[in-house]
């Protein structure tokens, strides 16, 4: 799978910009706060529907416009396909898959399966569950249209349920409805359980493995799903939590509370591993995100490296740069110096300025 070409149009700081990427290799370099991560999430905005930065769609419009515009050409398994997205400030995005729109945006998961790889990934492990949570929703939603649909429907039976129970604080003869919202939710969320499940026991093999590798077989990391509840106990405990969700007018029970654990032995790496440890062990767990893509589907994903790099030392670059030269990677970084004596082939090098950018040519 790679991308042939990307057009933006009023995207960010783009005006109209159009790239013909390598199938391999490709380098957006130039200075800071130029345009180079706003190709980027494009790409992702066109892979999954939003922003990896949790960004409304009229915040991505170019300012002073009212419509923005990506267009995309890639090809998978030797069949190429166009994604046309139409982002509007007033009104929901307009998505066309070769020409035909659709209706729900969640046909075009799986269509182009992106990894974004950025500075703020490597604190995954150490930062909040959310963030841990949302690693797994955006790769399984990508992956599995079962559990993008079971996802949504939970996502709207816990607001449905949240609101309700504020609207129960001022008018208590609403409690008895609550009963068809929890089976609902219990519903969803055991669909849910089950296949996180699943998915972290496949992904955990791969990153003790990978770990290992990068450590010189000095560490030995062990990930496993925290489920805030588990299926068998879902029900009861909800019940039992009643009271306490009137109390906070929240669901205090259910997957959208579940966690990722990272062991090293007896080390918690989220309370007590080392910078580097912490690295390392978010490093592992996109390449394993890679090697999982891979097998699920096929075929290789697209990988998105927004300024990395620079935040890993030369022996995590290297291991970093061997693991995807069988891959489309575009890579953004502030200098091509970054990659003097890493065994990279640099495909094709793009300079960005001011929302500009030209092709590196060769010497």
């Amino acid at each position: 799978m790679y991308i042939d070409t990307l057009e933006v149009g009023n995207f960010r700081n783009y005006d109209f910009a159009k790239i013909d990427f390598h199938n391999k290799t490709n380098i957006l370099y130039g200075d800071n706060a130029q345009g180079k991560t706003n190709i980027l999430e494009s790409i992702f905005v066109c892979g999954t529907t939003k922003s990896h930065k949790g960004c409304k769609d009229r915040e991505l419009i170019r300012l002073g416009e009212e419509e923005a515009h990506i267009r995309m050409h890639l090809v998978k398994k030797n069949m190429s396909h166009r994604i046309d997205m139409h982002l509007k400030k007033s009104k929901g995005k307009g998505i066309a898959i070769d020409g035909i729109p659709i209706k729900r945006s969640g046909e075009l998961l799986g269509l182009l399966n992106v990894i974004f790889f950025s500075p703020e990934d490597l604190r995954i492990i150490k930062n909040g569950p959310s963030e841990r949570r949302r690693f797994i929703n955006m790769e399984l939603c990508q992956l599995d249209a079962v559990y993008l649909h079971d996802l949504g429907e939970y996502n709207k039976v816990l607001a449905q349920r949240n609101k309700l129970l504020k609207q129960i604080y001022h008018q208590p003869s609403l409690k008895e409805t609550l009963d068809l919202w929890d089976m609902q939710l219990v519903e969803y969320g055991r669909k849910l359980i089950s296949r996180r499940e699943d998915f972290v026991n496949e992904i955990g093999e791969i990153v003790t493995g990978v770990n290992e590798r990068l450590t010189g077989g000095k560490e030995s990391i062990h990930m496993t799903y925290e489920p805030d509840v588990s299926m068998e106990e879902f029900e009861g405990k909800l019940a039992n939590a009643r009271e306490k969700d009137l109390k906070t007018c929240s669901t205090n029970v259910g997957p959208h509370r579940d966690d990722l654990c990272f062991l090293n032995g007896d080390i918690d790496l989220r309370k007590y591993g080392s910078q580097g440890q912490q690295r390392t062990c978010a490093l592992s767990l996109k390449l394993a995100e890679i090697q999982i893509v891979k097998d699920l589907i096929g075929d290789s994903p697209i990988l998105l490296l927004d300024d990395v790099l620079s935040e890993l030392d030369r022996k995590r670059q290297n291991y970093l740069l061997d693991s995807i030269d069988d891959i489309q990677a575009i890579i953004t970084c502030t200098g091509i110096e970054e990659f003097v004596g890493s065994r990279l082939t640099l495909d094709k090098i793009f300079r960005v300025v001011q929302g500009e950018i030209t092709v590196q040519e060769d010497d």
